[in-house]
């Protein structure tokens, strides 16, 4: 392999991988076809959710494990290249539906089993929020785990710290194929491997909660960031496949402000729609490009991109630099069939 390693997108997973490979002490180009963040990593969410406990199996492992290292992780790039990403692991609140109480308990004690005990998954009916969302049955699930990031505040966070680390980015360019390359190019790169795109939308409302925990409620997240500002998304659709905003994320919006009164005059001050990279497998693409020595892919994060990005990234640079595999075996790449 050559000094040089070459790494295709510019999305959060392409930067995490580039910036692993350079801190690693390794020569990295990253190439981005338009500009930094302009796919999926373009929202306003940043929800770090981890998965449920029960039913507990490796990509719930290796979540979990990024999750945990996600704060020295997003602090490093902080200080590498002076940029804020955003980084806060505030918590999490969830409201009880009727009747998902003992549900609720168990989930509890599977939090118990797998997540660290300072995670804290607990039921109460006397939750600590300025942002309270209206539960049904008077209780609510919150964790301390949780965390939340700005999405395009860690892409350009990510971009500081590798040029100031000696990395170059170039934008509006495709990268050379005759390098070796880290693939990590979205929806757009998942054709060979029989993944798809799913459109979501996203809106940014001016209210200023400080570090107040995400809420996480009839399918919608909303999340107070440290610039003034709540993020509330996504929507999650199949059927249509551009990048404009429409009625689903008004409908979203006004459901978030049912959901959490204290929204309820918030100006919207920006709106987002994009395609989301989801892999046939649903789990992320890790791992060898099959038939083409010297490539790998990064792709397929759909919903829990951003959380598992730093665990791509050193997955891949264990493999590439060390050539010690701790890719599951579930999130290996493989092509479709004729491709």
């Amino acid at each position: 392999m050559t000094s040089e390693i070459t790494v295709a997108g510019g999305g959060i997973s392409g930067l995490a991988c580039a910036w692993e490979l350079l801190r690693r002490g390794r020569k990295v180009r990253l190439f981005e076809t338009r500009h930094i963040g302009a796919g999926a990593s373009g929202g306003h969410v940043g929800a770090l959710a981890p998965h449920a406990p029960e039913n507990w199996n490796e990509k719930k492992q290796v979540q979990l494990d990024a999750l945990i290292a996600a704060q020295d992780w997003w602090a490093e790039v902080k200080a590498a290249g002076g940029a804020d990403p955003g980084y806060g692991r505030t918590g999490r609140i969830q409201p009880v539906a009727q009747g998902a109480e003992a549900r609720m308990a168990a989930r509890v004690a599977a939090a118990r089993a797998y997540w660290p005990d300072w995670a804290g998954m607990e039921l109460t009916d006397r939750p600590q929020a300025a942002l309270l969302p209206v539960s049904p049955s008077g209780l609510w699930l919150v964790d301390r785990l949780t965390a939340r990031i700005s999405p395009r505040r860690a892409g350009a966070a990510l971009a500081a710290a590798i040029r100031a680390q000696g990395g170059e980015i170039v934008e509006g360019q495709a990268a050379p194929a005759d390098a070796p390359v880290i693939w990590a190019t979205g929806a757009a790169g998942l054709a060979p491997f029989g993944g798809t795109g799913v459109k979501g939308q996203s809106a940014m409302l001016a209210l200023d909660l400080g570090d107040q925990p995400q809420v996480f409620a009839d399918g919608i997240h909303i999340i107070p960031h440290t610039d003034g500002t709540v993020a509330i998304g996504s929507t999650t659709e199949r059927d249509v496949l551009d990048d404009r905003t429409d009625e689903q994320l008004e409908a979203v919006i006004d459901r978030a402000r049912a959901l959490c009164p204290a929204l309820a005059d918030a100006p919207v001050v920006d709106r987002w729609a994009g395609i989301r990279p989801r892999a046939r497998s649903r789990a992320p693409l890790v791992g060898p490009w099959p038939g083409r020595p010297g490539h790998y892919v990064a792709n397929g994060g759909f919903k829990i991109g951003l959380a598992m990005a730093p665990a791509v990234a050193a997955m891949l640079a264990d493999l590439i630099l060390e050539g010690r595999d701790r890719v599951p075996q579930a999130f290996w790449p493989k092509l479709k069939a004729g491709g």
